[in-house]
């Protein structure tokens, strides 16, 4: 007997082969859910300051939290999050920045198995306080922010790295490379 032209016995061995493909992939998908996260990383700021000093470009250990809910369907995961951000304290050339913010994203990505890949998009809410000497200002604002990423999935619990660019109107550069773990419950 044939199915499709091809003997029974070859078209049940087929038929076994992707159980054991599908089946473990279908396993190692994210949970729908709520999730927690947390992640520490590097961040850069590149600014220049009107002229007044030499350009701005430091890098300062960061750390984030964040939350959020996934949707996790068939082919593709969607998801909400929002998080606080601090990008450290870097100083240079007698410049000293205190940066944080609060930030919101859409996420999209796809699955791999137990691997996904996600890109991002959203808005900061940052807070920058600058001291140039005995000179202090503050600035602060809602600007666009965007990022890519991939996870490595455990169950309920995921590896994620991250690239994540912050469209600060008042620097030239902002931007944060981080590594993490995630809890969806």
């Amino acid at each position: 007997m044939k199915i499709f032209g091809i003997g029974l016995k070859m078209a049940s061995v087929m038929v076994v082969a992707v159980a054991l493909v599908v089946v473990p992939l279908h396993e190692a998908r994210a949970d729908s859910g709520f999730y927690v996260g947390g992640s520490l990383g590097q961040s850069t700021i590149e600014a220049d300051f009107s002229g007044a000093f030499d350009d701005f470009d430091e890098d300062e250990f960061s750390w984030k939290a964040y939350g959020g809910y996934n949707f996790d369907l068939v082919f593709i995961d969607l998801a909400v999050e929002a998080g606080y951000v601090d990008f450290g304290s870097p100083s240079s050339n007698n410049i000293d920045l205190d940066v944080d913010g609060w930030d919101v994203f859409a996420l999209a990505g796809v699955e791999l198995g137990p691997i996904g890949l996600f890109a991002k998009a959203g808005m900061i809410a940052w807070d920058a306080e600058a001291s140039f000497g005995p000179f202090r200002e503050s600035d602060d604002g809602t600007d666009p922010a965007y990022g890519v990423g991939a996870r490595f999935s455990l169950g309920s619990f995921e590896i994620r790295g991250e690239y994540e660019y912050f469209d600060v109107d008042s620097a030239d550069d902002v931007y944060l490379l981080s590594a993490g773990l995630v809890w969806t419950f």
